[in-house]
């Protein structure tokens, strides 16, 4: 499904079709790690799905699209700086590309705001944010394997430490005085998504 979404973006800024079908290898081959529960090719089409719902309110859709594909190209459970890493990533391939520094930043922006995932004055980064966030407002039983799933990424982690800093994350979300920024994504997540995370936070308090 995402393959030909990346090739029609690509085919914008480069007519070399061997360099985007590496590109293409590269996105598919880093989401597909064993290691990758949720954080994989399944992940961004979910994210592609809720986007393509608000693409007329998104300003520049390219760069919203080029922030999907590589904000979580480095994943590292072990490390604190994915986002920022994933950014550069974005960066470096989209300066090989005919695009313009502005957007390329902006891009650049949209990866490093899934860090706190908190509102920006951009609304193509508070849509992208709000999409990155959606699993949280699923219905329960999609939540639940969601929830699993990020536990098998954190696999070498005993529980005692992996439950206390996982209620911490939890936590920052639930406590926000909204977890989605734009309406349409509120409207249709944000009461399921409180209580999708009150209740994980009460399975790992027991």
């Amino acid at each position: 499904m995402l393959k030909p979404v990346f090739i029609t973006l690509l085919s914008d800024y480069t007519q070399d079709s061997e360099y985007m079908e590496s590109l293409w290898s590269d996105i598919a081959k880093q989401h597909s790690k064993k290691n990758r529960y949720y954080h994989n090719l399944s992940h961004l089409e979910n994210l592609y799905r809720h986007l393509i719902e608000v693409k007329n309110e998104i300003k520049d859709w390219d760069m919203v699209l080029f922030a999907l594909f590589y904000h979580d190209y480095i994943y590292n459970v072990y490390k604190q700086d994915n986002e920022e890493q994933s950014a550069k990533k974005a960066k470096k391939i989209l300066n090989t590309l005919k695009i313009e520094k502005k957007r390329i930043t902006t891009c650049f922006d949209t990866i490093i705001a899934t860090q706190g995932h908190k509102i920006a004055k951009s609304k193509d980064i508070n849509y992208f944010t709000d999409a990155d966030l959606s699993i949280l407002g699923s219905d329960w039983k999609t939540y639940e394997r969601y929830y699993k799933n990020v536990r098998k990424e954190y696999k070498h982690y005993p529980d005692f430490m992996y439950h206390k800093g996982r209620i911490k994350v939890l936590h920052h979300f639930k406590d926000m005085p909204a977890i989605f920024k734009t309406n349409y994504f509120y409207n249709k997540f944000e009461i399921q998504a409180k209580k999708n995370l009150q209740q994980e936070i009460d399975l790992l308090s027991m």
